[in-house]
């Protein structure tokens, strides 16, 4: 076991976190509490004590407008979406000017926009990539699935291989829009319940779910749903708010995946076939305006969450470190946090019961959107803002 173990010995599932900066303007107590506002991008490396050692946040990219997700072409290049709609590249450590060419069509409003950008598993060969974007129609706007290939500075021959039955006429809030490839060959990808919370207990809609689709936007005929009248056949899990992570364990396979919950409620999930997760019917969260929305945080058929993060860090992005590139690292889980302003790091035993956590990159201050381990086995962190970047991690001594 690593020394995360001094940190906390927590096995509960629900983890109470001071975080020491409150999470929402709301009344309590006749007092009003504000957010700590983020900081700037960094101009120069920071150095930062952790558990595992000192460590080092390097600015590896600048001057990107609400970045969102990133990937690696098979040659080191770095691909990363900008919310507004761009595709940009990153070629021997420089942001090119030039955006790429061809990308969707994007309802950039809200919190909608360009989100996840990922490559198809034998991308080397067939040059597919894949979008998720928030799509405008007559019904409204929803979250959509969009490949191309990807040739030199543009993508040709993009079209929709997914539309979700996600449609909200007034919302542009919680499109999800993580996905990810599973050694199964499936495309796996999350869908928000669009702020409106009930619809994510119905099979009959794709608001709130965790979706598995072949890599041409069809469905695999042994997803747990298919044959049902009742259900959609691509919905894979339900009960979800706002899914924002996602990712396959690279030694075990299994899918995890971190929720957005309301005030309180974060959620960090195994995600296992034809399960219901729960939301809104069972959260450790309230309304943000302090309001109670169930006094039910477990309820029996319903899975519970591995961890609860209560109060809430608004959580993002999520990868799980493999290798020795940073000691002490091998195995852990690391969570964004958008409104907390930090990263998460959390130890689990080899039979996953929670160990500990550690803050990490508080001195930042950044509203952290995305974070991925890069092909030098280093921990990469999107911040996210208007006039953003992204920070490399790396060992200080």
């Amino acid at each position: 076991m690593t020394s995360i173990r001094r940190c906390a010995a927590l096995v509960f599932v629900v983890v109470l976190i001071a975080v020491n900066v409150p999470v929402t303007d709301a009344q309590r107590g006749g007092q009003r509490f504000r957010r700590v506002p983020p900081l700037p991008f960094p101009a120069a490396p920071m150095v930062m004590d952790t558990l595992e050692g000192p460590i080092r946040a390097v600015p590896f990219v600048r001057g990107l407008d609400n970045p969102w997700s990133l990937t690696w072409l098979p040659t080191g290049e770095m691909l990363v979406t900008e919310k507004p709609g761009r595709l940009r590249i990153v070629r021997d450590g420089q942001l090119v000017a030039e955006p790429i060419g061809g990308t969707p069509e994007v309802l950039s409003r809200g919190q909608g926009g360009l989100m996840e950008v990922a490559l198809h598993p034998d991308f080397a060969a067939n040059r597919l990539i894949y979008f998720t974007y928030s799509k405008a129609g007559e019904q409204g706007n929803t979250t959509a699935l969009a490949r191309g290939r990807l040739t030199g500075m543009a993508v040709e021959g993009l079209e929709d291989v997914f539309v979700a039955d996600a449609w909200s006429a007034r919302s542009t809030i919680h499109f999800g829009s993580k996905i990810a490839f599973g050694l199964d060959g499936k495309l796996y990808m999350t869908v928000g319940e669009r702020g409106e919370g009930d619809p994510a207990q119905a099979l009959d809609n794709h608001k709130g779910k965790i979706l598995r689709l072949n890599d041409d936007g069809t469905v695999p005929e042994d997803n747990p749903f298919v044959g049902r009248a009742d259900a959609k056949p691509e919905i894979y899990s339900y009960g979800h708010r706002n899914m924002q992570g996602l990712a396959f364990h690279p030694v075990t396979g299994a899918l995890w995946s971190t929720e957005h919950g309301p005030q309180g409620g974060d959620e960090l999930n195994l995600i296992l076939p034809g399960r219901n997760y729960g939301w809104p019917v069972a959260t450790h969260g309230r309304e943000y305006s302090g309001a109670i929305i169930t006094r039910q945080p477990y309820v029996e058929g319903m899975e519970p969450p591995v961890v609860a993060l209560v109060p809430s860090l608004g959580l993002s992005g999520l990868t799980i470190f493999q290798g020795d590139a940073v000691p002490g690292w091998n195995g852990n889980f690391f969570l964004g946090g958008l409104p907390g302003l930090q990263i998460q790091r959390v130890g689990f035993t080899d039979e996953f019961l929670l160990i500990g956590m550690e803050e990490i990159a508080r001195d930042l201050r950044l509203r952290i959107r995305d974070l991925r381990q890069g092909p030098d086995g280093l921990l990469y962190a999107v911040s996210d803002g208007p006039d953003a970047g992204i920070l490399r991690f790396e060992p200080a001594n």
